[in-house]
């Protein structure tokens, strides 16, 4: 396991999570399939679960969080959302086929905050949840001053089978095979799975993740324009969708809500977008 923690790290540098570049897939659809698996993210929300709303540029994403395996995540984004600091922000790093990160309120993605007094929290790490396509995590890095607080991003990483050497890489280390073969069939990163905590699973509104992944970025992955995170709502799954939030574009957020609670009703599993 420490060999694969220590591969995993220099990938994390490699790709640069929260200072990399652009670049990918173009293409304005991709085709997810529908992934069968025990494992906890690919799960139909039930009745009850903490969920966020994100109200994008590009159309309505939810998420279903997990409270039980990243408390400190949880709380701290729920919070913030619950008090506004999303809303009106924008994605300030996009990578396609990597990440759509957003988060921190100045735009640049070098700030932050947190409900503790702005002091960054610890990594929250547990095997039920991993980097898969579609994940919700919050953003670390070695970057003290950045580390550890509202930053958050999407996995948006492509539907492909895992390379050979990465796959003996964690059959060696020892990652589940139940693991091994959802990142096989889903896609993700599993070389992060040891340096953020994922929180959330999008589980309605991938085909926007993946809309906003193909925004057009400079060399440091920032959006030429503005790719907006109109707000964050927070509610549970199968609840009546609340009203938009302060900030957000009212008539847009009603029509999206309503789209989406008759969605909502016929779910998918987590990984599937349409």
């Amino acid at each position: 396991m420490r060999r694969f923690i220590a591969l995993a790290a220099a990938a994390v540098l490699a790709a640069g999570l929260l200072t990399g570049c652009g670049g990918g897939i173009t293409g304005s659809s991709i085709k997810r399939p529908k992934v069968e698996s025990e494992e906890l993210q690919f799960q139909a929300p039930a009745e009850g679960d903490p969920i966020a709303i994100f109200n994008t540029s590009a159309g309505e994403v939810r998420a279903v969080l997990y409270p039980d395996q990243a408390p400190m995540a949880v709380e701290n984004f729920t919070r913030l959302a619950q008090e506004g600091y999303y809303n009106g922000t924008s994605f300030h790093r996009i990578v396609s086929g990597f990440v759509v990160q957003g988060g921190d309120a100045s735009g640049s993605g070098t700030t932050g905050s947190t409900i503790w007094n702005n002091n960054p929290y610890p990594k929250e790490i547990s095997d039920q949840l991993h980097h898969y396509s579609g994940a919700l995590c919050a953003a670390f890095s070695p970057d003290e001053n950045v580390s550890g607080l509202s930053q958050f991003y999407f996995v948006q990483s492509l539907p492909e089978k895992l390379d050979g050497s990465l796959r003996t890489q964690m059959e060696e280390a020892g990652v589940r095979t139940e693991v091994i073969e959802a990142y096989d069939a889903a896609g993700g990163l599993p070389y992060l799975d040891y340096t953020d905590t994922v929180f959330g699973q999008v589980y309605e509104g991938m085909d926007v993740v993946d809309t906003l992944a193909q925004s057009e970025v400079d060399e440091n992955g920032k959006p030429v324009e503005d790719v907006l995170l109109n707000s964050v709502t927070i509610s549970t799954y199968g609840a009546a969708d609340p009203a938009p939030a302060s900030g957000s574009d009212g008539s847009d957020a009603s029509s999206q809500a309503q789209s989406s609670s008759a969605a909502q009703s016929a779910s998918q599993s987590a990984s599937q977008a349409e």
